[in-house]
């Protein structure tokens, strides 16, 4: 992570922000960034569903050595 910067942001966003952290175990910071994150990956790809960009941005963050390899079909 980079130098960080103070913002003003809406309380209830806090709040939502806040609650939705603890469930998916981030920093309250982290999850406003990840909400960011998806947000402007969908404004950047209006016709992908928003679940597909979420699940594809999870999987770019996960650890490559816990990655399941990828097998085409053809060669089962």
């Amino acid at each position: 992570m980079g130098t960080s910067t103070s913002i003003r942001i809406d309380q209830t966003l806090y709040d939502q922000a806040r609650s939705e952290a603890a469930s998916e175990h981030r920093t309250i910071a982290g999850q406003i960034e990840y909400w960011a994150k998806v947000g402007r990956a969908a404004l950047d790809n209006p016709d992908l569903p928003v679940s597909f960009i979420a699940e594809s941005l999870a999987s770019l963050a996960e650890p490559r050595r816990d990655a399941t390899p990828f097998v085409p079909r053809s060669a089962r």
